[in-house]
C-alpha cells in the first residue's frame, strides 16, 4: 500500500450531488411514514414534520457548506470536529460513527435490500406468496454478499464507485417520481378512483402533543440522515470551493421535494389511521392498493434500487473516516495507506466491510437461538433480540442519539471557524447566508429534539451517552498523547 495521504480529486459536481442524494434516500421514505402517523395522527402535522426536518436539514446544509469549504479534507465530520474543537471531539465522533452509526446503517440497508428481493421472489415465483423461498440464514448470506461486492467495487476505484452512485441515484430519483405520480396516473387511466376527493385532514382520536411531534421528528431525521456525507469525500472533490456548496444545497433541495411529493401520494391512497397500523412498508401497501400484486412487485423493486444507492454511497464514504483517523494516529496507522494501483483507502474499505458482515451474520445467528436470562441486582435481564422489531432498526434507533448530537456539533462549528477566520480577514468563495441566524435556528431546534429524546426515548439516549462515555475514557487513557494534529487547517490554505 502507498502511504501517501493525498487522495486524488476525481469527484465532480454530478457525482458529489449523487452522493448527497443517494446516501440520504434509502429506507426512510418507504418506512417512516408509519412511525410519524403513530406519533402525529393528523395529515397536516404529519406533513409538517417532513417539512420541518427538510427545512432544518437545508439550514444545516447551508452552514456546513461553509465549514466544508474551510475543511475540505478526508474524514468529513471527523475532520470538522477535530479542527474545530480538538482531537478528542474527532475521536469521539469516529468512535460512535464506525462502531454503530455507519456500520449499522450499512447492515440495515443491505438487509432491507435482501428482504425486498425476497418479496419480489415470493410474488413472482412462489406458489404461496406469504411463504418463504429463502430461509433467514440464506438471506443473511445474500446480505453479506451484497456488502462484500460493493466494498470491492469501491476499493477498486473511487471513479467506479462514483459512477455507480450517479447511475443508481438517477434510477432511484426516477422511481420516487413515479411513486409520487402514481395516484394521478392511475386516475388518468380510469381504472380506479385512486385520488381521494379531499386529503384526510381530520385528527384521529389519538391525542397529539408537542413531545409526540418532536418524537416524530426523530423518525423523519432518520429518513434525512446522511445529508452530511459529502464531507467525508471533500478531499476528493474537484474544485471543492464551488462544487461542495452546490452539491449540498442542490441535493438537499431535491430530497425535500421528493419526500413531500411521495408522502402526499401515500396519504391520497391510504387514510392516516391505516398508515399508522401498517406492518410492512407504506410504499408497498400504497402501490398494492393502486395496482394490485404487480404494484407490490414494482414498489419492492423501487425500494431495492433506492436502498442499493444509499448502501453504495455509505460504503463509498465510510472508509474515509478510518483513513483520516489512521493519519492522525487515533486508529491503526496502516488504515491510512492507499492502494498502490487504485489510489483508494482499500484497507479501511475492507475493515469497514468486514465489520458490517460480522454484524449481519451475528444478528442472523442470534435470531435463531434463545439465550438464557440473567439475574442482576434482583432484576431479570433478557439477552434475546426483540422478535417483533428488526434488530437493525433497534441498532439504528440507538445510534440516532449519537448521530444527531455530533452532527449538531458539526454545524455549530461554523461559530468557531467564523471567530478563527473572520469575514473581513479571510476571503472565502462561499459564506452561509443570514449568519448567525440560520445555524443558530438549526442548533436550537436539534437541541430541543435531543432533550425530548431523554423524555420519550430514554433507553436510546442513555445508551448513547454511555457509549460516548466509554469512547471518552479510551481516548483519555490511551490516545490523548499519541501525536499532534497533522491536518489542522491553516489560514493560508483558505485564501483562494
Amino acid at each position: 500500500m502507498n502511504t501517501d495521504s493525498s487522495l486524488p480529486r476525481v469527484v465532480g459536481f454530478t457525482a458529489a450531488t449523487a452522493v448527497v442524494v443517494g446516501t440520504v434516500i434509502g429506507s426512510g421514505v418507504f418506512k417512516k411514514a408509519t412511525a410519524v402517523a403513530n406519533l402525529v395522527p393528523d395529515f397536516t402535522l404529519a406533513m409538517l414534520a417532513w417539512v420541518v426536518v427538510g427545512v432544518l436539514t437545508l439550514l444545516g446544509a447551508l452552514a456546513l457548506a461553509e465549514v466544508a469549504v474551510i475543511v475540505p479534507k478526508v474524514g468529513g465530520n471527523y475532520a470538522i470536529l477535530r479542527d474545530a474543537y480538538g482531537r478528542w471531539a474527532g475521536f469521539l465522533w469516529g468512535w460512535v460513527e464506525f462502531w454503530i452509526i455507519r456500520s449499522a446503517s450499512i447492515a440495515a440497508l443491505a438487509t432491507i435490500f435482501t428482504e425486498s428481493l425476497h418479496d419480489i421472489l415470493r410474488q413472482t415465483i412462489a406458489e404461496n406468496p406469504s411463504g418463504e423461498i429463502i430461509g433467514p440464514l440464506g438471506r443473511s448470506l445474500i446480505t453479506a454478499g451484497v456488502i462484500i461486492a460493493l466494498g470491492l467495487i469501491n476499493a477498486r476505484g473511487t471513479n467506479w464507485g462514483g459512477a455507480l452512485q450517479v447511475t443508481v441515484t438517477a434510477v432511484k430519483v426516477a422511481s420516487l417520481i413515479g411513486l409520487a405520480m402514481l395516484p394521478y396516473l392511475v386516475a388518468l387511466a380510469g381504472k380506479t378512483p385512486a385520488i381521494s376527493e379531499t386529503l384526510p385532514l381530520a385528527v384521529t382520536e389519538k391525542a397529539i402533543s408537542i413531545s409526540g411531534f418532536l418524537g416524530a421528528l426523530v423518525g423523519v431525521f432518520w429518513a434525512y440522515h446522511g445529508w452530511m456525507n459529502i464531507a467525508p469525500i471533500a478531499g476528493e472533490v474537484k474544485n471543492p470551493q464551488r462544487n461542495i456548496p452546490l452539491a449540498v444545497i442542490c441535493g438537499v433541495s431535491l430530497i425535500i421535494l421528493l419526500y413531500l411529493s411521495v408522502n402526499i401520494g401515500y396519504h391520497q391512497a391510504i387514510p392516516i389511521g391505516e398508515i399508522a397500523a401498517l406492518k410492512g412498508t407504506v410504499a408497498g401497501e400504497y402501490a398494492r392498493r393502486l395496482l394490485g400484486p404487480i404494484g407490490l412487485v414494482l414498489a419492492s423493486g423501487a425500494i431495492m434500487v433506492s436502498v442499493f444507492g444509499s448502501l453504495n454511497g455509505n460504503i463509498l464514504v465510510g472508509p474515509r473516516l478510518l483513513f483520516a483517523m489512521g493519519e492522525d494516529r487515533l486508529a491503526p496507522r496502516w488504515l491510512s495507506g492507499l492502494h498502490p494501483r487504485y489510489q483508494t483507502p482499500a484497507r479501511a474499505e475492507l475493515v469497514l466491510t468486514g465489520w458490517c458482515v460480522i454484524q449481519v451474520t451475528t444478528v442472523a445467528i442470534l435470531l435463531q437461538v434463545t439465550l438464557p436470562t440473567l439475574e442482576l441486582a434482583g432484576q431479570t435481564l433478557d439477552l434475546n433480540l426483540p422478535r417483533d422489531k428488526s434488530p437493525f432498526d433497534v441498532i439504528t434507533d440507538f445510534a440516532m442519539f449519537g448521530a444527531i448530537s455530533f452532527e449538531t456539533f458539526a454545524v455549530a462549528s461554523i461559530f468557531v471557524f467564523r471567530r478563527r477566520y473572520p469575514r473581513d480577514q479571510v476571503a472565502l468563495p462561499y459564506r452561509c447566508p443570514l449568519y448567525p441566524v440560520l445555524p443558530a435556528v438549526y442548533v436550537l431546534a436539534l437541541g430541543a429534539v435531543l432533550a425530548n429524546m431523554f423524555i420519550k426515548q430514554r433507553a436510546e439516549s442513555l445508551t448513547g451517552v454511555g457509549f460516548i462515555t466509554v469512547g471518552g475514557l479510551i481516548y483519555l487513557l490511551f490516545l490523548r498523547n499519541t501525536g499532534k494534529n497533522p491536518n489542522s487547517t491553516a489560514k493560508d490554505e483558505l485564501i483562494p
